[in-house]
């Protein structure tokens, strides 16, 4: 769904930092599995090296996601396709209210207030600011559609879109959709074309390789500003579910025939509300920086 991130949607249920410090023990397990990275024999068990892997997020997510690609994308598609103002209503309601999960997270990650200046204050909101304004004007650019991609071309859009898939706020069917992407990768899925779909899929595994591992060293690190940015490029991306848009110019919102949408908004708004509840209400879990 363009404009709707799964980062976001991690967030939202609680499982972002988890699943970041899975993929990359993931990651690094399947580095050190290699032929040419394996030590002496008996040196390092298999089940070792995939010890920090929470195989019971991990395994339920792939088959969830493997599910809705080749089962619910084109229900989906069609909703959005023939109800383009109801859909983008509705995913504006829950993008806006996912806001609630990152600001949250980077309050409990920031130093006690008696200890900040003024400066550091203003920093965090300057920071989501600068950031939103950048993704509202690059997602106002035009996009356009590339009929017949070459290969390293589909490959670059699999390294961008999965790199975009593990950031909140940045949709990766959105920047295939920049690319002029978007619509072959769908046909390339709705057709099984196997070509096409191997070069994509290898072009993902590398971005998810680089973009995992430096998001969980800023996790651990740089927390706060990480969330900081992660909510100016929620806020910014509400520009592309806006529900009354020509092309890439906003519009307001007509006198008449607004009813629904409103509806849907809300909908989505409280829906997101009532996950984002019930996950406050959950004892404390533990992050990529080892902290409650």
């Amino acid at each position: 769904m363009p404009g709707v991130s799964g980062g976001t949607v991690a967030l939202v249920l609680g499982l972002y930092d988890r699943l970041i410090l899975s993929a990359r023990q993931l990651i690094g397990g399947a580095v050190r599995s290699t032929p040419w990275t394996i030590g002496p024999r008996g040196s390092s068990p298999r089940s070792s090296r995939f010890a920090g892997v929470e195989w019971s997020l991990i395994l339920p997510l792939a088959v969830g996601m493997l599910l809705a690609l080749f089962a619910l994308s084109g229900p989906l598609h069609t909703f959005v396709e023939d109800q383009p103002v109801i859909s983008k209503a509705l995913f504006l309601g829950m993008v806006a209210a996912s806001l609630l999960v990152p600001i949250s997270m980077a309050r409990q990650s920031s130093p006690s207030r008696a200890g900040r200046t003024l400066a550091s204050r203003l920093a965090g909101p300057a920071v989501v600011l600068a950031v939103a304004a950048a993704v509202f004007v690059l997602l106002g650019l035009p996009t356009s559609t590339i009929g017949d991609p070459s290969g390293w071309v589909i490959a670059l859009s699999g390294a961008a879109a999965v790199c975009a898939l593990a950031l909140p706020g940045l949709s990766g069917s959105f920047v295939l959709l920049t690319f002029g992407m978007y619509e072959p990768t769908l046909e390339a899925v709705s057709s099984r074309n196997g070509g096409y779909l191997a070069l994509f899929i290898a072009g993902a595994l590398l971005g998810l390789v680089s973009v995992v591992q430096l998001l969980a060293y800023l996790l651990r690190v740089h927390r706060r500003t990480v969330l900081l940015v992660a909510t100016g490029l929620i806020l910014g991306s509400l520009r592309a579910l806006w529900p009354w848009q020509d092309n890439t110019t906003l519009l307001p919102p007509p006198t008449e025939g607004w009813t629904w949408p409103l509806i849907a908004f809300s909908a989505g708004a409280v829906a997101v509300l009532l996950l984002w509840w019930q996950d406050r209400r959950r004892a404390p879990m533990t992050t990529v920086g080892g902290q409650a």
